[in-house]
């Protein structure tokens, strides 16, 4: 599965900060612009896996329905 999200930086004097625009808690920073991006893509991925694994908890043994949802914001 891919996921498109939005990644931004600014730099800052202490070198960079990123967020990503669609995961709020999804933020770091770094010295420079490739540590900043390093560190967004940890974030990002340890974001998405706390808050993956309380629903699957949830669901385990349950009969479920997954489909993909897309969502257009104007």
């Amino acid at each position: 599965m891919e996921v498109r999200l939005t990644a931004v930086f600014k730099k800052v004097p202490e070198g960079y900060i990123g967020l990503v625009e669609e995961l709020p808690g999804a933020n770091t920073r770094g010295n420079t612009l490739e540590e900043a991006r390093e560190s967004l893509f940890e974030a990002v991925r340890l974001v998405l896996q706390a808050n993956g694994s309380p629903s699957e908890e949830s669901l385990k043994g349950r009969e479920v329905i997954r489909e993909p949802l897309l969502v257009c914001a104007a």
